[in-house]
């Protein structure tokens, strides 16, 4: 008893022990989950009892369908054994005649009698055949209801029979009969009557061996009409098909062009004892009605749908009012946290000007709290005491709503007494019915604003001043529109007001404006960004402005003005001093090149002198020796000529050599052309030749095959050689080297650097001295000379030709360990790449 009374104490502990869990945990939640749990409940509901009457038809439909399979299936079985029973009973009945047809007892006399009572008992047998084993028929029968007329014999009905070397059905079945001595049932084919029929072949064997064949015809309609019950013809449609499908005959005679639903259940079973790929099918339909046709189902899915529309309907309103009631909340934090971290101050009045609200950045700026503030009328504790009148005034512009929109600049002054600068901007407050409860002010400090704001000017101003005092014109001017945007005081004194000469210092023509409103214009610069074009740096050209007649140095750049729009600024330089200083410097260095060649020749007088006395000295023998000769007639003719022309070379030799000095001291303009280096070479030695050959000073040249031509000035490179090639002569003659020393080599070579690219190198080298280190830094500077009595111009001239040229020249001693034995002095011409052919005439290396 003790146990009884105890286990329903545990059972009431437990639904209480439930429903006190489900209470802390629905407690636990929110307001706002509570009520979506309470809305989502009903709809839950609602969606299980809805899917267990579907389940529920959903079951009950699948039971009577499995029931429907197995009827089906049970007549298909039903069929099959009554066909089998009357085909295995047929088949014993045509056993017994072939043994009466092999023993004699039934010939081709009496066999008609015979098989006309086994078919008026079978009325699925349409015809018996007896054939030899040769395939030769000794006998047959067709039943009258299927014969032609009453006479027919079944003499014709050759389709049903074998024949050999055919592989239709009556043969096949006939050599299978022959090779396993058993029946063998044929497919199914379709005799001379036009009637569905299937054959089985009795072998007739006689002691041993295959003497022919017994062979019944059953049509396949009589099959299923005689032998499959009534009652299940009436259940469901029975079909006999063949081996691909094909229906032989059915128990349902369907009308041409009928098209009936298809069979929801299908059933086979083998036709036995056939054997042969026929089959009994059985159709079968559903009887009840579908689960979307049963109309309580859409009753309750309709109600269904209605409570769960209503219930979702209800879940909406009350999401989106707790969506709104969210947004409020949201909206008043976000209003109250933006006011809060806001630095304008806000302020609220009444109609009547009494103040209603203040957010804590006007009461940080004014150092009142809120309480101090609110519900004060004019004067405000903020007002400064000497600005009463003032503050009220606009205070009643405030009232009346008359304030600017632009806002109105006044002075506040903070509970510490200190004044500072706002600005105050009015706006009216509009309730949801749209009427006006008040003013809205916000209020900014703009002190610092305003301190900033006269630097600016300030600034500005200066700006401008510098701009103003400047000597070179600046000018800004619109890329897209052609609108002059700025320009400084010159400008405007050299150019007037208008573009014009910004256009001519940028490179357009006089006249031609900038018209944005053109269809033909095209923007160069469009498309580029903008950064990228104001960050590039600024060119440089020199303009020559006709009318003015001026040079101006002028430096273009783009930048963004102050308005977004793309515009060039041009600042352009009067040059004009200083170009007049260049093309001067450019003529005295013209006439100290003449004359530095000039005082070569002075220097080389005496050697000059000297050379030309040779050929005139032998001229004169020459003339005083054929004159005695003639006077004394004791001169033939031939040596006469041969004088003639030895005094005729002597004087060509001294003609070469006065034309050659000419041309080296000739003043031209200079000139430069495709040259070769050797040509320059050979002239230069000619001449250097005298000085060397006074000095006693022997000279070995080296000049590369195949150089490539240079473009140049042949007498300027010419005199650079001389020069070098006289130094280092009388930097070995004043040193009084021995013989074996007094020798300079001149060396021309192709060479290629990655600084100055494809270049010719003339290098002299001598066996002097050397050059002291402290005064090689100052080799090219004007005027100065290693030399007692030089002038200090020969070196630098020829630094200023060959840099004319684009190339470089340097020197630098040659040492053997720490002594001196010699100089080097080297420049390089640039190779002419965009006339570079190879030379027709190779220079061989020459030593002297």
């Amino acid at each position: 008893m003790k146990s009884i009374r105890s286990t329903p104490g545990r059972t009431m502990a437990r639904p209480t022990l439930a429903r006190r869990l489900f209470g802390r945990w629905w407690r636990k939640q929110s307001p706002s989950r509570q009520d979506r749990y309470a809305t989502l409940g009903p709809l839950v509901s609602v969606l299980l009892f809805l899917a267990a009457i579907i389940s529920a038809f959903w079951y009950l439909r699948n039971e009577e369908f499995e029931r429907e399979q197995e009827s089906v299936q049970r007549d298909t079985e039903i069929s099959q054994q009554q066909i089998r029973l009357r085909l295995i009973e047929n088949q014993e009945q045509l056993f017994r005649i072939a043994r009466e047809l092999v023993t004699g007892v039934i010939g081709p006399e009496n066999f008609t009698s015979h098989a006309s009572i086994f078919t008026q008992e079978r009325p699925e047998v349409t015809a018996l055949f007896w054939v030899d084993a040769n395939r030769v028929r000794q006998a047959a029968y067709v039943a009258p209801r299927f014969a032609l007329d009453a006479s027919h014999s079944g003499a014709e009905l050759t389709s049903s029979l074998p024949q050999a070397n055919q592989m239709a059905a009556p043969e096949t079945s006939f050599q299978a009969a022959n090779t396993l001595r058993q029946p063998i049932y044929s497919g199914a084919l379709t005799n001379d009557f036009g009637v569905t029929v299937l054959q089985v072949h009795i072998p007739l064997i006689d002691r041993g061996n295959f003497v022919g064949a017994l062979i019944a015809e059953y049509s396949t309609e009589s099959l299923l009409r005689f032998y499959v019950p009534t009652e299940v013809a009436q259940r469901h449609t029975i079909n006999l098909i063949d081996s691909r499908g094909h229906v032989l005959a059915s128990t349902v005679m369907r009308s041409p062009g009928d098209r009936s639903r298809p069979p929801s259940i299908v059933h086979q079973a083998p036709l036995a004892p056939a054997s042969n790929g026929i089959a009994l099918q059985a159709l079968g339909h559903r009887t009840s009605i579908g689960l979307i046709s049963n109309t309580l189902f859409w009753m309750v899915a309709s109600l269904s749908v209605l409570t769960v529309w209503m219930l979702l309907g209800t879940w909406r309103h009350m999401r989106r009012r707790l969506q709104m009631q969210d947004t409020l909340a949201s909206e008043a934090n976000f209003r109250r946290a933006m006011e809060n971290s806001m630095l304008t101050g806000m302020r609220a009045m009444d109609m009547e000007g009494s103040i209603t609200y203040v957010n804590p950045a006007f009461c940080a700026m004014t150092g009142f709290s809120e309480a101090e503030l609110i519900d004060r009328r004019p004067p405000f504790p903020y007002w400064p005491s000497d600005r009463y009148e003032e503050n009220n005034r606009l205070l009643q512009q405030e009232l009346k709503g008359r304030s600017p929109a632009g806002g109105i600049e006044v002075k506040v002054m903070r509970k510490d007494g200190s004044l500072f600068d706002a600005r105050m901007y009015v706006s009216p407050l509009i309730d949801p019915k749209g009427i006006q409860t008040g003013w809205m002010t916000s209020m900014t400090n703009i002190t610092e604003a305003k301190r900033v704001r006269d630097q600016l000017s300030a600034s500005h101003e200066r700006f401008t001043t510098v701009l103003e005092g400047l000597d070179a014109a600046v000018s800004v001017m619109s890329v897209q529109q052609g609108e002059l945007l700025f320009a400084n005081r010159s400008y405007r004194l050299w150019f007037g007001a208008d573009g014009q000469g910004h256009l001519q210092m940028a490179g357009g023509e006089v006249g031609q404006a900038m018209d944005s409103g053109s269809d033909d214009e095209v923007d160069d610069l469009g498309g580029l960004p903008t950064q990228e074009i104001t960050e590039a740096g600024s060119d440089s050209r020199e303009v020559h402005i006709e009318h003015l007649r001026k040079w101006f140095d002028v430096r273009a750049r783009y930048l963004q003005w102050t308005d977004g729009r793309l515009a060039q600024m041009l600042i352009a330089t009067d040059i004009t001093a200083r170009r007049g200083a260049e093309a001067l410097a450019a003529a005295q260095a013209e006439k100290a090149q003449v004359t530095s060649r000039l005082v070569t020749m002075g220097e080389m007088a005496s050697s000059v002198a000297h050379e030309l006395n040779q050929p005139l000295t032998a001229i004169a023998n020459y003339c005083n020796g054929m004159i005695t000769r003639v006077n004394r007639d004791a001169i033939e003719k031939q040596d006469l000529i041969a004088a003639l022309e030895k005094t005729s070379r002597q004087a060509q030799r001294a003609g070469q050599i006065i034309h050659r000095i000419r041309a080296f001291v000739k003043r031209s303009e200079p000139q430069r052309q495709l040259t070769r280096a050797g040509t320059i070479v050979e002239d230069a030695v000619e001449l250097a030749g005298i000085e060397l050959r006074r000095r006693n000073v022997t000279i070995r040249t080296y000049v590369a095959q195949r150089l490539p031509p240079l473009m140049a000035d042949p007498i300027l490179i010419e005199q650079v050689l001389l020069n070098l090639l006289k130094n280092a002569a009388e930097a070995i003659d004043s040193a009084k080297l021995p013989p074996a020393r007094r020798s300079i080599e001149l060396r021309v070579v192709p060479k290629h650097t990655q600084e100055e690219g494809g270049v010719i190198e003339f290098s002299v080298t001598d066996m002097g001295p050397g050059i002291n280190p402290e005064m090689m830094s100052r080799l090219y500077e004007a005027f100065f000379s290693t030399k007692a009595e030089g002038l200090g111009i020969g070196l630098s001239l020829c630094r200023t030709i060959i840099e004319s040229h684009r190339g470089r020249i340097r020197a630098q001693n040659i040492y053997n360990g720490g002594l001196a034995v010699g100089c080097c002095f080297a420049f390089t011409l640039p190779v002419d790449l965009s006339r570079l052919e190879a030379s027709t005439s190779p220079i061989p290396a020459v030593t002297t």
